[in-house]
């Protein structure tokens, strides 16, 4: 395939860029473009190279002519329309294990924080007072998490926290119980997860069958004062239903780094951010020097093995709609 132009369209590690250049492959950088300008732009280049920031929309898509990859330096492909890349036999590929220790990591850290309260508790002593008896937590020893997604961050999350003794279970349509049983989780349906679980963290695409995964009917199946984490993508949890189940005292906890709009404006999502009982981050996952290096160098490995130039680059890994490649 002839990748001789690709345009980044979002801030990605120059890591990228270079490697791309090293392989003849010529890069333009052209950050912050309205709709309409990639629009103009677009038909000017064989690959595209975004992160979250810029929507791929059927409009831009059929602006180019040329255009035959587009990479998202990331896992989430939610800002793509994949169908209407596929229709024009455009392949779409993301960098699906660049982050999975930045987020598994960031999922670990919630999960401790909620256990012991370290979020409130700080900001309680920064305000001058010392309130040891507010904030006693609870041991994360013999507690039972629940990981919904057991691919490359699900699995992470469980062997760390099956460090700290706790009993790992998990859903995901395609892993098998015997390939879970692997690293020690017990995979199960989800609805006899609800009942077990006192954490639930979620590590899926949103996708329609994972949009409002979490909703009001699951959370009044959960055991009282579960605690749930997202660090996966916002929308697989219903917003309004586990802000009902924090103020109701069904759900003891949350810890949020992913919304349904980013940046929230919605008054649900801020009324959920504003709740004690709620940690949130602003879209930090894969927000680690490591990950951005290795995403970036995923996407540009992708690329340059498309032109079949290269010994070294050879294989896509990340291709999310593999149709194309038939065709």
């Amino acid at each position: 395939m002839d990748v001789t132009k690709v345009l980044v369209a979002d801030a990605v590690d120059l890591a990228c860029v270079n490697l791309l250049k090293d392989h003849g492959i010529q890069v333009d950088c052209k950050l912050k473009l309205t709709n309409d300008q990639l629009i103009k732009e677009i038909d000017g280049y064989e690959g595209l190279i975004v992160r979250s920031d810029t929507k791929v929309t059927r409009d831009i898509i059929a602006a180019s002519n040329k255009l035959r990859v587009i990479g998202r330096a990331g896992v989430g492909v939610d800002n793509i329309d994949i169908p209407a890349a596929t229709e024009k036999g455009i392949i779409v590929l993301n960098a699906p294990g660049g982050n999975s220790i930045s987020a598994c990591e960031l999922t670990c850290s919630l999960i401790t924080c909620l256990a012991r309260n370290v979020v409130s508790a700080a900001a309680s002593l920064k305000a001058g007072k010392w309130e040891r008896k507010l904030f006693s937590g609870h041991e994360l020893h013999g507690k039972t998490l629940a990981i919904i997604g057991l691919g490359r961050i699900g699995k992470e999350v469980a062997i760390r926290m099956q460090a700290w003794g706790m009993n790992t279970i998990g859903f995901d349509p395609i892993v098998t119980k015997d390939d879970a049983a692997k690293f020690n989780v017990s995979k199960m349906e989800l609805e006899e997860i609800w009942p077990l679980a006192d954490y639930i963290t979620v590590h899926t695409p949103l996708i329609e069958q994972t949009r409002n995964l979490i909703n009001k009917t699951a959370l009044a199946s959960c055991k009282k004062g579960v605690r749930i984490i997202n660090v996966a993508r916002g929308g697989i949890i219903n917003e309004a239903d586990l802000l009902e189940a924090l103020e109701a005292g069904i759900c003891g906890g949350a810890a949020l780094d992913v919304f349904l709009q980013e940046p929230p404006t919605d008054e649900t999502t801020l009324k959920l951010i504003a709740n004690d009982k709620v940690v949130a981050t602003p879209h930090l996952g894969a927000s680690t020097i490591e990950a951005q290096v290795r995403v970036a160098v995923e996407v540009a490995e992708q690329f340059i093995a498309l032109t079949g130039k290269s010994k070294t680059y050879t294989k896509l890994f990340g291709v999310v709609n593999k149709s194309v490649l038939k065709e």
